[in-house]
């Protein structure tokens, strides 16, 4: 692979050969330039130069095994010098003096950009580099540099990249570099420095990546949420913490592995759409693992590895389409791995790494069960209240048994008993089930009791057959599928949003109901409404394929959601009982079937999810037959949907979310 001292000096030599004519340098320059390559001891990247070189001809650059240079000009004057050598190049011999080069250096009085990597420089960093007044890019790596950074460099007001990795800099970190207006790159990376990082880099307009990694840092990291231009902070392998940096949402990397954080992870983290790598290995966070960081659109590489998060996965989390490594290991997990982290459903080349923790893997690699309850509580990561009575958490089950009994009762006397008087008798089954939720919502039963009742609900076969799997859409998928939403596809709206059709890439018929959404709406309401959709999958329920964010450009918040449903294309229950012709009625044994199947459903919703949803407006023309007759509920009262009506409407009485 290309260094990248090799592939400038290509691009230099390039650029070079399509001026149309050069201009000599000026002889004291050209001096200049030969005394640094005596200063350098000759090394073989400038064994070529002379005072007769034609420096700004294109003539000084070279490139080879041992290492590549290059001089750019403007006019007759040098504006950039890059001298590379090999990596892992020996010291420079004991007569040498860093103060000597960069005196010589200071006589080129124009140069912008200067790169002097593993050329086997040492000794301290002078101060002089300060008299290089139009500095821009200084690249010293790959050196034997020692000392602290020195004061003098803080009069280079115009520096933007600063890049001192792999040498031998220690002392703390001045807070003078902060100040420096322009400075956009800060690369220490693999140095001695020690102490805080200082206030002041949270106060730096222009930086986009800072890069502090395998020093001797410790303490807090500074507020760096009002630095917009951040994309990349890697401060790994320090003793830095215990607090979460701040930082602003439209980083893209955030390396904090090998430190020594500990807490949870900010809530916020749900938010960063445009975070591409995170990575807070060996660390010491405890708490709930934030399962939506999976489903982030631009997130690739995730690990977690060697902390003490808890919580329960579910194999219906979805995946953010560019996911790529995954390392959840060493943790106290417990529940299922996301099905589209296994095979069939994980994408080809993705990395998934998973040992050590409690799921149900059966491979081998987990630890059992109580371990993780154990831990978890032996760290304190577990409340009080998990302790409630065993008689409790019977009675919400039992409750959830009875529900689905009645409710199976109630909709079999749909065909028996008339249209009208099953509704009348949903309807007061509705009640009692929305009063039976409230008491037990009021009773405040913990996330793991309701955990263990959503499972021991689902112990009952609700399965969804045939459904595809859940997963986050590419708005430029909806949009192919839609026609970018030609109105021919449109089949209805309303004032929360509309309801497009449309047939994906693979020629899966779909629905797309689309909702716009509210600056007021928190990231943690959206991800527990978009938790709750990716559940909705029954095969008598119209259900949910998966959805889509729309980013505001400026601050990357959620604009609006899109939600992708099947598309069910066989008519309603009610035209297939009275309306149709006598060829497409349905015969007396396809009813019964049709009322069985709305029983499941309902059985569904009401106790196969945690908190079950009721008031589902359950209608005959609302019941939808697909190609083979299964009845499916085409409306059921989507939280999402439900919240952001009653802000709209000024709480009505029915607050029902449709299919259509």
């Amino acid at each position: 692979m290309a260094r990248p001292g090799h592939l400038l000096l290509i691009f230099f030599s390039v650029f070079l050969a399509l001026l149309p004519e050069t201009t000599q340098l000026q002889p004291s320059q050209v001096w200049t330039l030969i005394k640094i390559q005596q200063l350098l001891n000759d090394p073989p990247m400038l064994s070529h130069w002379r005072h007769s070189t034609d420096f700004c001809g294109g003539v000084g650059g070279f490139m080879g095994p041992t290492g590549s240079a290059a001089v750019l000009c403007y006019g007759d004057t040098v504006t950039q010098l890059h001298i590379a050598g090999a990596p892992g190049s020996p010291p420079l011999p004991r007569n040498f003096s860093v103060g000597a080069l960069v005196t010589t250096l200071s006589r080129l009085p124009d140069l912008k950009v200067l790169t002097l990597s593993s050329i086997g420089l040492w000794g301290p960093l002078p101060g002089k580099l300060g008299r290089l007044a139009a500095l821009e890019i200084v690249n010293v790596s790959g050196n034997f540099l020692y000392g602290d950074i020195p004061r003098g460099m803080s009069r280079l007001a115009g520096l933007q990249t600063l890049v001192l990795d792999d040498n031998l800099l220690g002392g703390e970190l001045p807070a003078w570099i902060g100040e420096l207006p322009a400075l956009a790159v800060l690369s220490l990376r693999n140095n001695t420095f020690r102490g805080a990082v200082p206030e002041s880099v949270g106060r730096m307009p222009a930086l986009r990546s800072l890069v502090l990694a395998s020093n001797n840092l410790s303490g807090n990291l500074p507020d760096m949420s009002r630095l917009t231009n951040l994309q990349v902070i890697d401060a790994g392998g320090n003793s830095l913490g215990p607090a979460f940096p701040k930082l602003g949402r439209k980083v893209a990397t955030v390396v904090l592995s090998r430190n020594r954080f500990g807490g949870g992870l900010p809530e916020a983290l749900g938010s960063f759409y445009l975070l591409e790598r995170l990575d807070v290995s060996w660390n010491r966070f405890v708490g709930p693992f934030t399962a939506a960081l999976l489903s982030l659109p631009s997130i690739r590489f995730l690990s977690i590895a060697g902390n003490r998060f808890t919580g329960t996965l579910s194999d219906k989390t979805p995946c953010g389409d560019n996911l790529q490594f995954v390392d959840l290991s060493l943790n106290l997990l417990m529940g299922s791995v996301p099905s589209c982290l296994r095979s069939p459903d994980r994408k080809p080349g993705v990395v998934v790494l998973d040992s050590t923790n409690c799921l149900d893997d059966g491979d081998g690699s987990q630890r059992p069960s109580p371990f993780c309850q154990n831990q978890a509580l032996a760290v304190g990561i577990v409340p009080g209240k998990e302790k409630k009575s065993i008689a409790r958490h019977a009675g919400l089950v039992a409750g959830i048994v009875m529900a689905v009994l009645v409710a199976v009762s109630v909709v079999g006397f749909i065909v028996f008993l008339g249209v009208r008087k099953a509704a009348a008798m949903k309807g007061s089954k509705a009640r009692t089930l929305a009063t039976s939720e409230e008491e037990s919502s009021s009773t405040g039963y913990p996330s793991k009791l309701l955990a263990d009742a959503r499972y021991i609900s689902q112990t009952v076969k609700l399965g969804a057959l045939g459904i595809p799997s859940y997963r986050s859409f590419s708005l430029v998928e909806l949009e192919a599928a839609t026609n970018n939403f030609e109105n021919s596809y449109l089949l209805g709206q309303d004032s929360l949003g509309e309801m497009y059709r449309g047939r994906l890439g693979n020629g899966t018929p779909v629905t797309i109901r689309t909702l716009k959404i509210k600056r007021s709406q928190t990231t943690q309401s959206l991800n527990r409404h978009i938790d709750t959709i990716s559940r909705l999958r029954h095969q008598n329920l119209v259900s949910a394929l998966g959805h889509c964010f729309e980013y505001d450009i400026d601050d990357s918040t959620v604009t609006q959601l899109y939600i992708v449903f099947e598309y069910v294309q066989n008519g309603n229950l009610r035209s297939r009982i009275s309306q149709g012709t006598e060829g497409c009625k349905l015969t007396w044994s396809q009813r019964i079937s049709a009322a069985i199947g709305i029983a499941k459903g309902i059985q569904f919703l009401h106790g196969g999810i945690i908190p079950g949803i009721v008031g589902n407006d359950l209608r005959i023309i609302n019941i939808l037959l697909d190609q083979n007759h299964v009845a499916k509920i085409g409306s059921y009262n989507i939280p999402i949907l439900a919240e952001t009506m009653k802000s709209e409407v000024d709480k009505q009485n029915a607050l029902t979310s449709s299919y259509f």
